[in-house]
């Protein structure tokens, strides 16, 4: 079946047909009538000629670190729910944290059909700045505050200042934090950076810094070496949710009472963190939030390409739970 096929049975031009599928203008009759064929006979268009046709695909690239996460699940649906409600629909590509597979994907997907691109990015270069700068289509980067492309990004400084002094008001004195790469700015520097400046700022505090990759047993590990050579460690602050939860993993089996002996404490308020028996304390990030903005920032740079780059913050809450 063609437009053609279909404007016969239905009565009308092939034109009508095309207007229809495209969402233009139509008596309802017309629409009645086409809309009755297609779904008699079960037509649907081919993507591929209605992209050389238009030049438009109606597809958008979104690029992740991993897939196993809970609050990049919770961008992906935002950024999924606005696009689907505009017509469009998402091609996945998981980097596995490794910064060159997702250069790769931006190289990738700027060259092959699609409308536009979201990044949740996890480390900004200058080939990352080199690539979007190149780009021949509109780019919204989430999670970093990038000056080379629209972005929306969280607090995290704030956030990490505020959850430490957070942990040092219930008495505190042996701190540790576990971090995760200082390629990462927002996760890996200012994480740790707000952890830093809350501690210096209290008296008589001593803080311990390990870091390791974004995985539970960089939690489960990095415990295990920094309660070997500091035994006096009465709090652990981890830069996610899940290192935190490899931390508890470690805690458990040797155990170590949460919080009587050892708070914790983490980021990304997830699911897996809250049915625990001492459910954590952690910092609350509007991710879903940050994919509906990031989808809305993009189809505004579709619809107007002239439209100059932005960048938004978002906010953050502390989820006090048991474990500190």
């Amino acid at each position: 079946m063609n437009i053609s096929d279909i404007a016969k049975l239905a009565g009308v031009s092939p034109a009508s047909v095309s207007r229809y599928l495209n969402n233009g203008y139509l008596s309802e009759e017309k629409k009645e009538k086409i809309k009755a064929v297609i779904e008699e006979t079960g037509y649907k268009p081919s993507t591929q000629a209605q992209t050389l046709r238009t030049g438009k695909s109606k597809l958008i690239g979104v690029i992740i670190p991993k897939i196993d996460s809970s609050s990049i699940s919770q961008v992906v649906l935002g950024i999924s729910s606005v696009l689907s409600e505009n017509g469009y629909q998402i091609l996945l590509a998981n980097t596995f944290n490794d910064e060159r597979k997702e250069l790769d994907y931006i190289q990738t997907f700027n060259e092959n059909f699609v409308d536009g691109i979201i990044n949740l990015g996890t480390v900004s270069t200058r080939e990352h700045a080199k690539a979007f700068k190149n780009m021949t289509v509109p780019a919204v980067v989430l999670g970093q505050n990038v000056s080379y492309a629209s972005c929306i990004y969280h607090d995290d400084y704030n956030a990490s200042l505020d959850l430490t002094k957070h942990v040092l008001s219930k008495g505190h004195k042996n701190i540790a934090y576990i971090g995760v790469t200082d390629k990462d700015k927002a996760v890996g520097v200012l994480r740790k950076n707000g952890f830093i400046d809350a501690t210096s700022a209290a008296s008589g505090v001593k803080t311990y810094v390990a870091s390791g990759d974004f995985t539970m047993d960089n939690g489960y590990h990095n415990t295990e070496k920094l309660l070997k050579a500091h035994p006096e460690i009465d709090a652990i602050v981890c830069a996610t949710d899940t290192i935190a939860l490899g931390v508890v993993q470690y805690l458990n089996k040797h155990g170590l009472d949460i919080p009587g002996k050892i708070a914790v404490a983490g980021f990304g308020n997830s699911s897996g963190g809250q049915i625990l028996t001492h459910p954590l304390t952690t910092i609350k990030f509007f991710y879903k939030e940050c994919g509906i903005e990031g989808a809305k920032m993009l189809l505004e740079k579709l619809q107007s390409p002239e439209t100059p780059c932005k960048s938004l913050m978002l906010g953050y809450e502390i989820n006090e739970g048991a474990s500190v």
